[in-house]
């Protein structure tokens, strides 16, 4: 049975810390303002869809006890609809698509909601104080570094110098600033406070005049002693990790969430929407933890084969900046051209909201091919951990 993908809502990314356009918002006012959007925005019946599925990583404090079945309570949505909050770091709400999209090509399941948020202004990252990162005999012996510190290994191994860390971050700037003045981020709701008044109408992280000179003016900020010993007794032939990843080259904190709606075609006919794409596969894949931030490749490759296709045939792919090393060494392996290539922007310009970003980027890559009148889509994200996710839709 196929799943299709219809009705999509998402709010604007805010600065992730005090002060922020979104911080005043708790993670499932966020939540429950999309579970208004979406219905109003499909006309369907919020009694219909059978369960709520809600990516999040930091899940504690405001974001615990299982966010996603309270959002839908305290949206007012009927008591029969349930939901459930998963983690797969980075990313989780691009998984929380594939879990829904897997439980409708069961059949168990007609009409289900799936995305993320996260709210790092209010819930700080490492704030749940997991073992991964906590304790330190489980990093030890996970082989836990910090991402940033990952990304700058990634630019050490495949000779990515400064120069093309700073002209792929200012292309985002560029790329995300005139994409938001041309409107083609039709997913995209404003978010509301508390009165009822606009808090946020747009990305607020980026930076339209953002240029490659500016960037070069920072200094970088991943040296860590600790991650250094640990990836230099995994990979034996490197005399070190040069530093290179600045604030300007990594992706920026945010708040932020989006959810979708995912369907049978007789789930669809149910509630009366319409399908905008197919769900042709979905993978996930895992590396080891010390290059996490290249497992999105292999999820791509492997979600490519599942679809029967070659990166050739891909009209938009969208891919997680998870800092610039990563993005460039994905694209080249990848050999996916720039025009393709997360052609708005990505989260070195609109920020990393981690339990939202994959949801984010599934919708930014389907507004894209609507735009386009193109038909295939490549959406890919890496986690901790050595995590990666990747998603092919096929626009109806």
């Amino acid at each position: 049975m196929d799943a299709y993908i219809s009705t999509t809502a998402r709010t604007p990314r805010g600065k992730g810390r005090e002060g922020g356009s979104l911080s005043a918002l708790r993670p499932i006012d966020l939540v429950t303002q999309l579970l208004h959007a979406l219905p109003e925005r499909g006309g369907f019946d919020p009694a219909d869809i059978e369960d709520v599925l809600l990516g999040c990583v930091t899940q504690t404090g405001e974001q615990g006890a299982d966010l996603a079945r309270i959002a839908a309570l305290y949206a007012g949505w009927p008591d029969q609809v349930s939901g459930a909050t998963i983690n797969r770091f980075c990313a989780s709400g691009l998984d929380a698509v594939q879990l829904a999209a897997a439980k409708v090509h069961s059949g168990m399941e007609a009409a289900v909601v799936a995305g993320g948020v996260e709210s790092m202004s209010r819930v700080p990252i490492y704030s749940d104080e997991g073992p991964w990162f906590a304790d330190r005999d489980v990093a030890k012996k996970t082989g836990f570094v910090q991402m940033g510190f990952a990304a700058d290994l990634i630019a050490t191994q495949e000779g990515i110098g400064r120069d093309d860390l700073d002209a792929y971050a200012a292309r985002s700037h560029q790329r995300a600033a005139a994409a938001h003045a041309q409107g083609r981020f039709t997913s995209l709701v404003p978010a509301l406070d508390a009165d009822g008044a606009v808090a946020l109408d747009h990305d607020e992280l980026v930076r339209p005049g953002q240029t490659a000179e500016k960037l070069a003016r920072f200094d970088p900020i991943f040296a860590d002693e600790r991650s250094s010993k640990t990836a230099l007794a995994k990979y034996t032939d490197l005399d070190g990790v040069t530093p290179l990843h600045h604030v300007g080259c990594s992706p920026g904190l945010a708040d932020g969430a989006a959810l979708a709606l995912v369907t049978s075609r007789l789930g669809a006919d149910a509630l009366g929407v319409t399908p905008r794409a197919r769900v042709l596969s979905y993978a996930n894949m895992s590396v080891e933890p010390i290059r996490m931030l290249h497992a999105c490749i292999d999820a791509s490759r492997l979600a490519m084969t599942r679809a029967g296709l070659t990166s050739s045939d891909l009209d938009v792919v969208e891919v997680n900046e998870a800092f610039a090393a990563t993005a460039i060494a994905t694209q080249r392996a990848l050999e996916i051209d720039g025009e393709r290539y997360n052609p708005n922007g990505g989260v070195l310009a609109m920020g990393h909201a981690m339990g939202a970003t994959g949801a984010i980027l599934l919708m930014t890559a389907l507004d894209e091919l609507e735009r386009r009148d193109a038909d295939l889509a490549l959406v890919a994200i890496s986690g901790g951990a050595g995590l990666g996710s990747a998603m092919i839709i096929e626009r109806c």
